[in-house]
């Protein structure tokens, strides 16, 4: 083998291993799970290229593509309610309708008006058994505040919006304030489901409609800037 040629073969090995070791470098860091920084950032790069690449021609007379559904819009609306709630381990929020789209009432869990968020407690177990050191016999659920937040306008024939299917407890109020249909977001899974069988129960008896909501949108960004 002549000179050029082990000159050549050398090459040529090490390239390789170069393209390999960059490869594995590549895949090894594609495979990577992303931070939870990294995949709220891919999300808003991806929301903006969609805006982006949604602005329409100044000439072009129809309407824009992409706007939010009714559905979407409430259910938004319902989960956007829920961020302000302090209960530190679940916050469910919700949104009344009218049959006409009319936004009634907004609502989120948290304790009745007037009682201190600070003196009560937060906690889902107490370390001594006692449950007024929980926070369940305070919380006043989200369903429950949106119908009462309608500023005494009738529930009646209205429908729900909410994150998370009512309990019971919830199901009695919405059946008595006359509320005929709820779209929840998500069924909370519990070892004992009883008071969640006993809602299913008790909104079919009553002839409420319920439906899961099927979103059109992953995910909605908004920003705090001028439009």
């Amino acid at each position: 083998m002549s000179t050029r040629d082990v000159a050549l073969v050398s090459a040529s090995v090490v390239g390789g291993a170069l393209a390999s070791a960059i490869a594995v470098r590549f895949l090894s860091g594609y495979w990577r799970k992303p931070s939870s920084n990294e995949v709220d950032s891919l999300a808003v790069d991806a929301n903006r290229s969609l805006e982006n690449s949604s602005v329409q021609c100044p000439f072009d007379p129809s309407k824009r593509k992409g706007y939010l559904s009714w559905d979407d819009y409430f259910m938004a609306l319902a989960f956007l309610s829920a961020k302000r709630s302090k209960d530190p381990n679940r916050q469910v929020g919700a949104c009344l309708v009218s049959q006409d789209g009319i936004i009634l009432g907004i609502g989120y869990n948290g304790f009745p008006r007037g009682c201190c968020d600070d003196k009560l407690s937060w906690a889902k177990k107490s370390r001594s058994g006692n449950p007024l050191e929980t926070k369940y016999p305070y919380v006043c659920h989200a369903e429950v505040n949106a119908i009462l937040n309608t500023n005494h306008a009738s529930a009646a024939g209205q429908r729900l919006y909410v994150t998370m299917f009512p309990c019971n407890e919830c199901a009695k109020i919405i059946i008595q304030s006359g509320v005929s249909e709820v779209i929840y977001f998500v069924e909370k899974r519990l070892n004992d489901s009883v008071m969640y069988t006993a809602s299913r129960r008790l909104l079919s008896m009553a002839g409420v409609k319920v439906r899961k909501h099927q979103p059109q949108m992953s995910q909605i960004l908004i920003k705090f800037e001028e439009p």
